[in-house]
């Protein structure tokens, strides 16, 4: 499993060193057929998505990351996009990753949708 962390200002990085956990962390699935290339989380107030907390990493079909969050970051409703391998994107809005820990994402081929589901 792969470890992110998410700083005081919303600056999604990698996780160098363990952090306390903050009540927002939650573990992304990805269960869509696709390579996941980019992840970006900000709070739902934000205008802005930040930085990409997958870095140099990508997160593959079957696979799932630990995002985590400083202890201090006191938001809970949070967007979350991703960009797949061909460039195509998909986002969900004001998710309350204080009740969240799992988003795992999903897409049928069949109908083209994709959705995300949580627990």
């Amino acid at each position: 499993m792969k470890l992110l962390s998410a700083g005081l200002t919303a600056a999604l990085i990698l996780a160098a060193t363990p952090v306390m956990a903050g009540e927002q962390d939650f573990t992304l699935s990805n269960g869509t057929g696709y390579t996941i290339e980019q992840v970006y989380v900000a709070p739902s107030r934000s205008d802005d998505w930040e930085e990409d907390v997958m870095g140099a990493d990508v997160l593959g079909d079957g696979e799932e990351v630990e995002i985590q969050f400083d202890s201090a970051e006191n938001a809970c409703s949070f967007d979350l996009k991703v960009v797949y391998d061909d460039g195509e994107e998909a986002v969900w809005s004001r998710l309350d990753l204080c009740t969240i820990s799992t988003v795992s994402i999903f897409y049928n081929r069949a109908t083209g949708a994709t959705w995300a589901e949580t627990d």
